[in-house]
């Protein structure tokens, strides 16, 4: 598996499938790559590209402050180890956070932006209950809590699993917190007018763990964006709805690669 270096040098893993426009594609927190093994062989046509984020996976797990911008810079690394000057992004939960900074500090590396089931951080965007809050702090708790803002309760009658959602299971104890403190510590909202790329927000309208009126509230934010609820769906519902969301996403690209061709 290759790696790259980054400016810091932590080594971060990443895994390239396919042919065609780049598509990076950013999981969610304390999540490597495998977040994405369910629906990744809906962007056929490009050439697909995951990461470990650091603290996960095979990437390195330096026992210090992480950052969302910082695993943006992270992303960069990866970019410039495979010689791509740009790419199309998408990132869903902490990695659309992770994504913003992308378009925010480096808007020359994004050709169009896809953020979903995100936000602007906590200062300015919309929370997840306390009641919530608990019940995932809850030392007791099983991987049912989090299935069930996952996914709706009849998907999960009829998908008894596996799972890959639920976290990089051999991260350590305190890579999990790193994680956990860089998403909550996220604020783009200043930045996020100066965001140039094209860009298409996704969220599922039951959505209660990043709640779905944060894809509004971006989309009000960032200059020429456009928010698309997906009726039903909770926080993964790029998997759980994956005929409705990854057709939203491939039409979107599609349509900026026509307007960059007439340009």
């Amino acid at each position: 598996m290759p790696h790259a270096a980054t400016i810091d040098g932590t080594r971060i893993a990443y895994q390239v499938r396919g042919e065609g426009q780049p598509l990076v594609l950013l999981a969610g927190q304390s999540n490597n790559h495998t977040w994405w093994d369910p629906i990744r062989s809906d962007f056929q046509g490009y050439r697909t590209v995951t990461l470990d984020w650091r603290g996960t996976g095979a990437s390195d797990k330096p026992d210090e402050v992480y950052s969302t911008r910082g695993f943006a810079q992270d992303v960069v690394a990866v970019l410039d180890d495979l010689g791509l000057n740009s790419a199309n992004i998408y990132g869903t939960s902490m990695g659309g956070r992770v994504a913003q900074w992308l378009a925010i500090d480096h808007p020359e590396r994004v050709d169009a932006l896809v953020l979903g089931c995100t936000s602007p951080g906590a200062a300015r965007g919309y929370e997840r209950s306390q009641e919530i809050r608990k019940a995932l702090a809850d030392p007791a708790r099983t991987d049912r809590v989090l299935l069930e803002l996952m996914y709706t309760p009849d998907w999960l009658a009829r998908n008894p699993g596996p799972y890959y959602v639920l976290g990089d299971t051999s991260m350590p104890s305190y890579a999990k917190g790193r994680h956990l403190v860089a998403s909550n510590k996220h604020d783009a909202w200043d930045g996020l007018p100066s965001i140039t790329a094209p860009t298409l927000i996704l969220h599922g309208s039951d959505d209660i763990f990043s709640p779905a009126a944060n894809a509004q509230l971006l989309a009000d934010r960032i200059p020429g964006a456009r928010a698309e609820l997906i009726e039903g769906a909770r926080h993964a519902y790029f998997h759980e709805f994956r005929s409705v969301a990854s057709p939203a996403v491939l039409a979107f690209l599609a349509a900026q690669d026509r307007t960059q061709h007439r340009a």
